[in-house]
């Protein structure tokens, strides 16, 4: 089988080669240099550097026009080239997820109307420019929160507190950050804790979950600066059947998903969901739980079509098992100075993995959640759930970064 991968996502954090037997098919990577030099020495395959100054879908089609060949299989594994692989599966006649159907699992607004239309409880939402029609007039009381509507990672999200002066603040955001208004909806804040699920699903059926509940947020994460973590819980089968009517309802049907959800009790109001696996440790602390490696089994999905694990899933989930990150990017300085308050929690007997940057390194100036980017990351397993949560609260409460005040040239 040939085999097409538009490559964006580092390698060590798919492992490919434990999905894609690469003596067995012909395996060609297709993306930017950074990504390219992450495959490891001495692997069979083909490797193709695009220039990364347009889309992966654009350039792949120019590098296909120059050297014409046909694939079996065109996978992304990273969430901003879903699209561009579901383009080209449909623009060469390739099997896979098709464009309508990614497009769902991308645009929060039409995942939230195909969602809400399942008589599962969504927050209320409009587009943007809806919202800038009514001069702001909702049918919401409380915050609102301004989103990018295929955005990831919270980026260029914000929440406006106070109702009466929210319009105000977004047209000034919009107009000073000179926003796409297309790219952007408006939506209800709701308070409460957020869940995410992972797990896969195979012909629109659920193989394996687990549960996690988030400590802090993603948007104070890339926002303020704070740290992020989350924990595994036990998954009711109330709660699986919800997951699955809402997998159903935006029609992702085959590979890994990641939804997140915010609690209002014991009742799930849907927030969003990817056709992908997660981001930090979230493949990490879930083969440890399970011994299910999602991104392998995610490929194995996508080339073989059937899949069967119930030999993996016939034991229970290991729970007590979390992660977390400390960011960088909002850092007063760009060089890593070392930590406060972790001296003792280092050699701690809960911690699994502790992946600190060494001092002197340079602190990444962009988002990321990966553990060898991030100036501290880990794994810690405790005896059940709630003491996880509680270890990272204390994590969280005591660590923080470093500042030496001098100027670094």
């Amino acid at each position: 089988m040939k085999i097409l991968i538009l490559h964006r996502v580092p390698y060590p954090r798919i492992e490919y080669h434990r999905g894609i037997d690469h003596e067995l098919h012909d395996v060609t990577y297709l993306g930017k240099q950074s990504a390219i030099d992450t495959l490891p020495p001495g692997l069979r395959c083909n490797s193709v550097v695009r220039p990364g100054s347009a889309s992966a879908y654009d350039e792949a089609l120019q590098w296909l026009a120059q050297f014409p060949q046909r694939f079996d299989r065109i996978i992304s594994m990273s969430e901003y080239e879903l699209l561009d692989a579901a383009r080209l599966r449909e623009a060469l006649n390739v099997e896979g997820a098709s464009l309508e159907m990614v497009n769902l699992a991308r645009n929060k607004l039409d995942m939230k109307a195909a969602v809400q239309a399942r008589q599962l409880r969504v927050p209320s939402f409009m587009s943007l420019d809806r919202y800038l029609a009514l001069q702001g007039r909702v049918p919401w009381h409380g915050a609102t929160v301004l989103k990018p509507h295929s955005g990831a990672s919270s980026m260029d999200v914000s929440i406006h507190q106070q109702p009466a002066r929210t319009f105000d603040e977004i047209s000034r955001k919009i107009s000073d950050l000179s926003l796409c208004i297309e790219d952007f909806q408006v939506e209800e804040y709701i308070s409460g804790p957020i869940r995410h699920f992972d797990g896969l699903v195979q012909n629109g059926r659920i193989l394996t979950m687990l549960s996690s509940q988030y400590v802090g947020t993603c948007l104070d994460y890339m926002e303020r600066g704070h740290p992020l973590g989350s924990w595994h819980l036990e998954t009711t089968a109330q709660m699986q059947v919800w997951v699955s009517a809402a997998l159903e309802a935006v029609q992702i049907r085959n590979g890994a998903f990641h939804l997140e959800a915010i609690m209002e009790g014991d009742e799930p109001v849907f927030l969003e969901v990817g056709n992908r696996v997660g981001g930090a440790d979230v493949v990490a602390t879930y083969e440890l739980a399970t011994g299910i490696h999602m991104p392998s089994l995610e490929l194995r999905i996508h080339i073989e079509g059937e899949l069967d694990i119930a030999h993996l899933t016939k034991q229970q989930p290991n729970l007590g098992f979390g992660w977390f990150v400390f960011p960088g990017h909002t850092h007063p300085e760009r060089i890593y100075q070392g930590l406060h308050g972790a001296d003792e929690l280092r050699e701690n007997p809960f911690v699994v993995q502790w992946n600190e940057l060494q001092p002197g390194a340079l602190l990444p100036g962009h988002v990321t959640y990966s553990a060898f980017e991030a100036p501290l990351a880990g794994i810690v397993k405790t005896a059940d759930p709630q003491q996880t949560q509680a270890w990272m609260q204390a994590l969280f409460s005591r660590v923080s970064l470093a500042e030496n005040l001098t100027s670094v040239a």
